[in-house]
C-alpha cells in the first residue's frame, strides 16, 4: 500500500473506532447530567441546547490515542525512535491539553465557580508550561524546521527564539479553536479540514508518522461530528477545541510550515481577531465617550452572522466553505 493509501485507512478505522463508542459514551455523559451551559448574552435560540452533553472531546482523543499507539507500538522500537517519527510529541499535548479542558470543562458543570469553569489565569498558566515543554522539545530533540517560505524562496532561522514564537503559536491557536466551537459541527469541521491539509503537506515532505496521525485525528474528528452536527447530541468542550488547537500548532510548527497556519486556519484567526477588535474598540469608545460601542453585534464573528440573520446551518456551511478554500490556498503555498 503507498503511504497516501495507508494514511487514509487509519482515518477510515478511526471513524468507526469513534461512531461505535460514541454511543455508550453519550449513555455515560447523559447519566452523569454532563451538560452544558448557555451564555445569557448569547442568541436565544442557542437555549435550547441546554443540557446537551459536553466533554465530548473524550470521544476525539481515547480512539487517536488507542489507535497512535498501537500503530507505532507494532512498526517501531523505542520511545526515542518513536520521538524522532514526530509521533510522541503531538500525541502528548493532545493528551495534556484535552486533561485541561477537561478540568476547565468539569469545574465550569460541578466546581466553585459554576458556569465559569477554571480561572482564566490558571488555564493560560497551565497552556503556556505544556505549550513551553513542547516548544522545547521541537527545538532541542525533534530539530523542527524553522519556517519555510517555499513560494518565496525564503528560510528563516530564529535560533532560540523559536522557543517563545512556537509557544505563542501554540497557546494562540488552542484559544482559537476553543472560540471557534460555539456552533453546532463548525469546531470540527474546520479543525478536520486543517489536519486534511497539513496531513497531505506531511505526505508530500516525506513526514509519514506525522501525516498518519493527522489523518487518523480526521477519522476521529469525522466520527464526532457523526453526532455533533445540526441538531448537535453532544458538544466537544474546551476538552476537544483546547486540545484541537494545540495539537494543530505543533503538527504546523513540526511541518516547518507554520507561516500558512493563518491562512489553513483562517476561520479560527478570523474568531479571535473578532474578539480582539470588540474588546478595543469597546475599551476605546468607553473611554471617549463614556459608553462602550460595538463593531459586531456579538463576538465570536460567528454569532454576529447568526444575529444577522443566518441560520446556524448556514453559518456553520459558509465558513466551511471558506475553510475548504483557505485550506487549499495555504496548500498551494507552502508546497509550491
Amino acid at each position: 500500500m503507498t503511504q497516501t493509501s495507508v494514511a487514509l485507512a487509519l482515518a477510515g478505522f478511526s471513524f468507526m473506532l469513534t461512531v461505535i463508542w460514541g454511543a455508550p459514551l453519550l449513555r455515560i455523559l447523559r447519566h452523569f447530567k454532563v451538560g452544558e451551559t448557555i451564555r445569557l448574552e448569547g442568541p436565544e435560540r442557542h437555549f435550547a441546547k441546554l443540557g446537551t452533553p459536553t466533554m465530548g472531546g473524550v470521544m476525539i482523543v481515547l480512539p487517536v490515542t488507542l489507535v497512535t499507539v498501537l500503530l507505532n507500538a507494532a512498526s517501531l522500537v523505542g520511545p526515542m525512535e518513536l520521538l524522532g517519527n514526530s509521533v510522541l510529541l503531538p500525541l502528548g499535548v493532545l493528551i495534556v491539553y484535552a486533561a485541561i479542558g477537561a478540568i476547565d470543562d468539569w469545574e465550569g458543570l460541578r466546581g466553585r465557580h459554576r458556569g465559569e469553569g477554571m480561572r482564566a489565569r490558571t488555564k493560560l498558566a497551565l497552556q503556556l508550561v505544556v505549550a513551553f515543554v513542547a516548544s522545547f522539545g521541537l527545538y532541542h530533540f525533534l530539530d523542527a524546521p524553522h519556517l519555510y517560505l517555499p513560494s518565496f524562496h525564503i528560510e528563516f532561522k530564529v535560533g532560540v527564539w523559536y522557543i517563545p514564537i512556537a509557544m505563542f503559536i501554540i497557546v494562540a491557536t488552542s484559544n482559537a479553536v476553543n472560540l471557534t466551537d460555539g456552533l453546532d459541527g463548525l469546531a470540527g469541521l474546520i479543525a478536520a479540514t486543517a489536519f486534511v491539509a497539513y496531513g497531505g503537506i506531511a505526505i508530500l515532505q516525506g513526514q509519514i508518522f506525522l501525516a498518519r496521525f493527522c489523518f487518523t485525528l480526521v477519522g476521529a474528528l469525522f466520527g464526532f461530528l457523526w453526532f455533533n452536527v445540526h441538531p448537535a447530541q453532544l458538544f466537544m468542550g474546551d476538552t476537544g477545541s483546547l486540545s484541537l488547537g494545540a495539537v494543530l500548532a505543533v503538527v504546523a510548527l513540526m511541518t516547518g510550515q507554520w507561516a500558512v497556519l493563518p491562512v489553513i486556519a483562517i476561520i479560527p484567526v478570523s474568531n479571535t481577531l473578532s474578539v480582539m477588535i470588540q474588546v478595543g474598540y469597546f475599551q476605546l469608545t468607553k473611554r471617549l465617550y463614556g459608553e462602550g460601542r460595538r463593531v459586531f453585534r456579538m463576538t465570536p464573528l460567528h454569532h454576529h452572522f447568526e444575529l444577522s440573520g443566518w441560520s446556524e446551518t448556514q453559518v456553520v456551511q459558509r465558513f466551511w466553505l471558506i475553510s475548504l478554500m483557505a485550506a487549499m490556498v495555504g496548500v498551494a503555498l507552502a508546497v509550491s
